[in-house]
């Protein structure tokens, strides 16, 4: 079997420095018939496990640690379970949202996961938050970009723990290395291209 990529919307709030939003966040999982992992965990424990099916999930991953990305991870973890991985990074952000309890195994850049067949391949790009990172999946031709990359250029850098010098560096280094034909899926939003993106960040 071969691997693909589902995909649901899910709406809540995202809250940071003392400022509530209403947000969308996409859900994206990739796995075959059998086995996936979920890529973020937002607002709807019970969205996301319709996505996943009656398929094995292997792993809960965390692009960054900003509550519309998390919320719902320990109990996705405790519903189905599967283990929540996160670069250690985002600790201060994933404290904010849980305070008594943690992600079972760190990510770090170059790891690569297997699902499905398929081969993910974490890309650590802090700017958005200081974990942020990034999952690209060459035999799909599609990277995971969370809020690092959007349709339209990177992502927010007002709020704490983020840096724009930073997360413009990060995606010049990891995320334009890639091929311009790369589809990004985002955590919020529409696709893009890695090579769309390169003529709006310029």
């Amino acid at each position: 079997m071969t691997a693909r990529i589902d995909h649901a919307v899910v709406s809540g709030t995202f809250s940071l420095d003392g400022e509530t939003h209403e947000v969308d966040n996409n859900i994206w999982v990739i796995g075959d018939d059998t086995e996936c992992i979920v890529i973020d965990a937002p607002h709807d424990v019970d969205a996301i496990r319709a996505v996943i099916g009656d398929r094995t999930l292997k792993a809960i991953l965390c692009t960054h640690a900003h509550d519309d990305h998390v919320r719902v991870a320990p109990a996705l973890r405790n519903a189905v379970p599967a283990p929540i991985l996160l670069h250690p990074d985002d600790r201060p952000l994933w404290e904010l949202t849980h305070t008594d309890e943690l992600w079972d195994l760190d990510l770090a850049d170059g790891q690569e996961l297997e699902v499905g067949g398929a081969t993910l391949r974490i890309l650590h790009t802090p700017g958005h938050a200081p974990g942020a990172v990034c999952v690209y999946v060459e035999s799909l031709g599609a990277v995971f970009t969370g809020d690092t990359l959007f349709n339209g250029g990177p992502g927010a850098t007002g709020r704490s723990f983020s840096d724009r010098p930073t997360i413009e560096a990060s995606i010049r280094a990891k995320l334009f290395a890639l091929p311009d034909e790369t589809v990004v899926h985002t955590g919020h939003g529409d696709d893009t291209t890695i090579g769309a993106e390169k003529a709006n960040l310029g």
